[in-house]
């Protein structure tokens, strides 16, 4: 009895304790503090550096737009033609060139945000302008990847795009 009624004391306690949040669940971003720039992983960084897609152009992809890039690795199950080839290869490497340079203009643009909190000496106008920056170069970043898809769409026929579909994983 005077095990059960240790034990209760004990339950009761260990959940007043939680309740008046002297225990707390560490945060899901806790292993991210060691970042160079917080809001960004070394994999952000790389694929930012090297005009990856970055997951940008869904819209584009999961709408039936293929991807310059996947069309390319996919050539010959979509049995591009040879000036096919040349115009989707010129559009990937404009669009790479594009984004990697305009990626390393948005990492500049989260180092610094990030860098205005770690100084702890940042204004809500200092701010205003360090996210209207960034978020101004993640919208060209965008650009340059939606836009890139749209282009091959009109390069590729009706049953390419079908084939790229299906390939992908996108039909039914």
């Amino acid at each position: 009895m005077k095990s059960l009624l240790a034990s209760f004391a004990f339950v009761i306690l260990s959940t007043q304790a939680s309740a008046d949040g002297s225990h707390h669940a560490p945060s899901p971003y806790a292993q991210e503090a060691g970042r160079d720039i917080k809001s960004l992983s070394e994999a952000d960084v790389g694929e930012l550096n090297r005009g990856g897609g970055w997951g940008l152009a869904k819209p584009a992809e999961l709408n039936g737009y293929p991807g310059p890039s996947h069309v390319l690795q996919m050539k010959n199950q979509l049995g591009l033609r040879d000036d096919q080839l040349l115009k989707v290869q010129k559009i990937f490497d404009l669009m790479q060139a594009r984004a990697s340079e305009e990626g390393r203009i948005f990492i500049e643009a989260e180092r610094d945000l990030d860098a205005a909190f770690r100084s702890r000496i940042t204004t809500e106008p200092a701010l205003r302008d360090l996210v209207a920056r960034a978020e101004a170069s993640r919208s060209r970043l965008r650009f340059i990847h939606l836009a890139a898809h749209l282009e091959v769409a009109q390069v590729l026929d009706a049953a390419q795009i079908a084939a790229y579909g299906k390939h992908r994983g996108y039909s039914k």
